[in-house]
């Protein structure tokens, strides 16, 4: 298995703060496997952090032909609409080219932004990052 953390190929966002609330920057590590790759996440995903997470679904899914791409949510604090785009994004561009994308280890945060949009269905969704790369 092969890890590349995207933080470093493409910038780490520096934690802001507003109205005192602290974010969290968001880190991508992508994990490469023989049955397909992995898009684990932390921090917050957000409008300035939205578009990393985009490039890097779409890179999988175009420049490498992955048949698979599971985004592992697990250490995902937060994430608004910008990053439910990218995600909806990658599940459309898996779907043209019939490979298969999915999200793991939703924690409360990401799932209730997922359900309040209506989208927590239209995405495979697995418990854990091992059987998003099995099933």
């Amino acid at each position: 298995m092969e890890s590349r953390p995207y933080a470093e190929a493409l910038g780490v966002a520096h934690g802001r703060s507003v109205k005192g609330i602290e974010s969290k920057a968001m880190e991508i590590n992508v994990l490469h496997t023989p049955s397909g790759s992995s898009v684990q996440v932390s921090g917050d995903v957000d409008k300035s952090s939205s578009p990393r997470l985009r490039e890097a679904i779409l890179e999988l899914l175009t420049e490498r032909s992955e048949s698979k791409v599971v985004v592992n949510l697990e250490r995902v604090t937060y994430i608004d609409s910008s990053g439910i785009a990218s995600l909806v994004e990658g599940l459309q561009s898996a779907r043209k080219r019939k490979a298969q994308f999915g999200l793991a280890c939703l924690k409360e945060g990401p799932r209730h932004a997922l359900e309040l949009t209506r989208l927590l269905d239209v995405f495979e969704v697995y418990a854990t990052e091992a059987d998003a790369l099995q099933g």
